[in-house]
């Protein structure tokens, strides 16, 4: 077992979305000993989950970070296609893509499915908790849990608290995040909270200035890394988020904060090219 799996974490978990958030968000609370569901769309994606998170297992495996072997693991770990499999969770963590109307949908279904002392989270980056929240039938049992990316490598989740959130849930978040062993920063909600606002209104200068020929991508993360001691460059960062995933956060906070947060024009012509980073190949490196 991995050293966090004696700190307090619910014994069932469902996480609704198998990509690379909700697969590492599956990984971490498997790992810490609960029992962990996820949903998908269908049967392809459901099985890409299932390799998604058996992967992160093997290389935690091969780290020496939790002990037995794939199939010791495993037989804790499903995935489904059916929401009526959060029945018996104690928690459930949304976390579908950065769009408002699948946002709504997708908690408005998992909370019919729940039971009523269950409790639902969204890893949402940057929409607002408490809008969410008005959504659904139960908002005192809600709130935010953002994790960053790798979700593995990451030791912290940001806790957002909306108007009508427990107090006890808030209490409840930080023992989860000390359960899989990362570090809570907790946070009211706001547009982009903490970590999306300050990181992005960064990455949006980054991205100005290799548009205005300042510097090159390189030279400009390494100012950030070498002269700030930032652990990834702002151009790197945005890379390994995504920048079709950073547009709509820029959009989104340019709509409620202001044109401080209007997206560049290059990043709208990279994300028309194709060019998101890491995930695609290429965004401001080459990962071909």
């Amino acid at each position: 077992m991995t050293e966090n799996a004696t700190a307090t974490v619910p014994s069932r978990v469902g996480v609704l979305g198998g990509g690379r958030m909700g697969a590492g968000i599956a990984h971490a609370f498997l790992i810490s000993g609960a029992r962990v569901t996820v949903v998908e769309v269908d049967g392809l994606a459901a099985e890409s989950a299932k390799e998604r998170v058996e992967s992160d297992l093997v290389k935690s495996l091969e780290r020496g970070k939790i002990d037995g072997n794939l199939d010791t693991w495993t037989q804790n770990f499903s995935v489904s296609v059916d929401y009526a499999d959060f029945a018996d969770c104690e928690l459930v963590i949304e976390a579908v893509p950065e769009t408002w109307d699948l946002k709504v949908s997708s908690l408005q279904r998992v909370e019919k499915n729940l039971s009523e002392t269950a409790w639902l989270a969204t890893n949402t980056s940057s929409l607002s908790v408490d809008g969410l929240a008005d959504e659904l039938q139960r908002p005192e049992r809600f709130c935010g849990m953002h994790f960053f990316n790798p979700v593995p490598a990451s030791t912290l989740v940001e806790i957002v608290i909306g108007r009508k959130t427990r107090q006890e849930l808030k209490e409840l978040t930080l023992q989860w995040v000390a359960g899989i062993g990362k570090t809570p920063a907790t946070v009211n909600d706001a547009p982009g909270f903490a970590s999306s606002r300050l990181g992005l209104a960064l990455g949006l200068e980054a991205i100005r200035m290799v548009e205005e020929g300042v510097a090159s991508a390189e030279d400009i993360d390494n100012a950030m890394v070498l002269g700030y001691k930032h652990p990834v460059g702002p151009l790197a960062l945005t890379d390994i988020v995504g920048l079709d995933v950073r547009l709509g956060i820029a959009e989104y906070l340019e709509s409620t904060l202001g044109p401080r947060f209007a997206p560049p024009q290059l990043m709208r012509d990279m994300v028309e090219r194709g060019e998101l980073g890491r995930k695609s190949g290429k965004g401001f490196y080459d990962y071909s």
